[in-house]
């Protein structure tokens, strides 16, 4: 592998004859060191039979990486120009390119299915795609993507953080993540302000009780108002405080935490508690008694 990853001049040269230049609109910060691109295979502990999925492979630094490491790789980039030239950099039977944004791939797209998501990702998109993929990927067990350092810090943050929030609890429904170590900005081009986090994540069954679309509506109510306690951060989403109340000790959640203190799973409480308690009534001794359980 060593001999096939690309350096800064190869890039440029590359970028060069190409004719591209990066740009901000699409997030594009080309990577330029083979051993942060060894290193990021090596985290990824990806196994020879893994399918590995990359979002914007840009000039090929990374997909170079990924082909002597898995029995596939699917590419998927949104600049045409890029995406054009990446079979001729790459020269693997066992690469597939796909000339599309991300944020519209579907399950029914790839063959073989995905089993890794292991990508450089453009900064001003990295969370939604993530969400976005393993939501239309259920054949993702796992994957390492290198972001903002902020990012990484959020996705990776847990209860009680002052990072926590919407992007934290929303990869903890899918996944177990925890950060893979930092990326200095000399290692790209053009080199941006900011440092890079590596972050892996592990995909696990998520909170019983409730649906995605039932309880990412609670997360989202909850971190709007994140300064304000659950009982009136949550009386919009709920129909008013004292409904809010009354579905947030069902749960078994005080009325006066907030949203930065639950884990995911009691949020799903709360989505769940709201569905087993009409609006203005009380519950059944019984059921109460099911929702503590």
């Amino acid at each position: 592998m060593a001999d096939t990853l690309l350096g800064p001049a190869e890039i440029r040269e590359l970028a060069a004859r190409l004719g591209v230049a990066p740009t901000k609109k699409l997030g594009q910060n080309f990577l330029h060191d083979p051993n942060t691109i060894r290193r990021i295979v090596a985290a990824a502990a990806l196994r020879p039979d893994d399918v590995a999925l990359e979002v914007g492979p840009g000039l090929g630094s990374l997909t170079l990486g990924l082909v002597g490491a898995v029995r596939h790789v699917h590419a998927v980039e949104i600049d045409p120009t890029l995406a054009a030239a990446l079979p001729e950099t790459v020269r693997a039977t066992h690469l597939t390119v796909h000339p599309a944004d991300a944020l519209r791939v579907t399950g029914d797209w790839f063959d073989p299915a995905p089993t890794m998501l292991v990508a450089n990702l453009p900064y001003n998109v990295a969370v939604p795609v993530v969400l976005h993929l393993l939501a239309e990927l259920p054949t993702l067990r796992g994957g390492l993507v290198m972001v903002q350092k902020e990012v990484a810090d959020r996705l990776v943050a847990g209860p009680g953080s002052k990072v926590y929030g919407v992007p934290s609890v929303k990869l903890a429904w899918y996944a177990e993540a925890k950060s893979a170590g930092k990326v200095p900005p000399a290692v790209f081009w053009p080199v941006p302000n900011v440092d890079s986090g590596l972050v892996a994540f592990t995909r696990r069954e998520p909170p019983a009780g409730a649906t995605r679309t039932d309880v990412f509506a609670v997360i989202d109510a909850a971190f709007a108002q994140r300064r304000k306690t659950l009982r009136a951060a949550l009386a919009g989403w709920a129909g008013g405080a004292d409904r809010a109340e009354q579905v947030l000790r069902t749960a078994g959640i005080s009325p006066q935490a907030r949203g930065e203190s639950l884990t995911v799973e009691q949020f799903a409480a709360i989505a769940a508690a709201a569905k087993v308690s009409a609006p203005g009534g009380k519950l059944s001794p019984s059921t109460e008694m099911e929702v503590d359980s």
